[in-house]
């Protein structure tokens, strides 16, 4: 991938916030995940693994520690390779 449009941004807030268990509203591009939301090593799997599923690219493990909040997620997104 190599852009994130506004759809993709909604659809990847979408996805963090119904792993989180939060409302969209309370979850914006720079609110942390652990820090502000209480979210765990675990959530932040799933939510890696649900965004993998979802847009058919692979995010290395590595990149775990970088997805901190959603603006950090959509450059992920936006660098990970195709499947």
């Amino acid at each position: 991938m190599a852009t994130i449009t506004a759809e993709l941004q909604a659809t990847i807030k979408e996805i963090v916030c119904d792993i989180l268990e939060l409302e969209e509203d309370e979850v914006t591009d720079t609110s942390l995940f652990i820090d502000d939301h209480g979210a765990d090593s675990l959530r932040a799997i799933e939510i890696l693994a649900s965004l993998e599923k979802e847009f058919k690219i692979t995010i290395d493990q590595s990149e775990l520690s970088e997805m901190v909040n959603l603006e950090k997620v959509y450059q992920v997104v936006a660098e990970a390779p195709s499947r």
